[in-house]
């Protein structure tokens, strides 16, 4: 291996590291949502998962967002089990964002191309955790029913679409900017 490719995969890696620690990070910084089915919470974790796809690709985003996601719930004694579950959703959540970005919009940088690839990744992820919570939270964690498995699981509708929505408007803002800096400062090149 060349020492171009050898910076390359590092910078990437430390980028990586980075953006998994500003996920996790993003993840502590919570409001408790109570409601009648339960309590559901407002992050800025969904933030941090876009961005990470939209600056690493699909691959490098998707494991900052599994992984810094999965640390978050680490340190968590209610969700340690979910560490597993938790790195491939929102591994998702990061695979969607930068694939959408890279593949469709080719990695041209503004805020309409970035909103659309945060928003694919945000439905993605909402898809995927209902149906997270309907199986595992639902019917093997409480042993509900599947109907009230189901109203459980509608019940965290409403919170992960907000943080969706807040997801879809504020990672674009971020990325336009850092895809800005990064360019200024000749890292982009060692993303790409």
């Amino acid at each position: 291996m060349n020492q171009s490719k050898s910076n390359q995969i590092l910078t990437k890696l430390c980028m990586t590291a980075v953006m998994a620690a500003l996920v996790a990070v993003g993840s502590y910084l919570q409001i408790q949502i109570p409601s009648i089915l339960g309590t559901s919470r407002f992050h800025l974790g969904n933030v941090m998962c876009a961005l990470s796809g939209l600056l690493l690709g699909p691959w490098w985003g998707a494991l900052a967002s599994g992984l810094g996601s999965a640390i978050f719930d680490l340190f968590d004694p209610l969700r340690i089990m979910e560490a597993p579950i938790t790195f491939l959703t929102k591994g998702l959540y990061g695979l969607v964002a930068g694939a959408v970005y890279f593949k469709v919009f080719k990695g041209k940088s503004n805020y309409v191309s970035e909103a659309v690839a945060s928003a694919a990744a945000a439905v993605s992820y909402i898809a995927v955790y209902l149906v997270k919570c309907f199986f595992y939270n639902g019917l093997l964690v409480k042993g509900l029913a599947p109907d009230a498995a189901w109203i459980a699981a509608l019940g965290k509708l409403p919170s992960s679409a907000f943080n969706g929505i807040v997801a879809v408007i504020f990672a674009p803002i971020l990325g336009v900017a850092l895809h800005k800096a990064l360019k200024a400062a000749h890292l982009e090149e060692k993303l790409a």
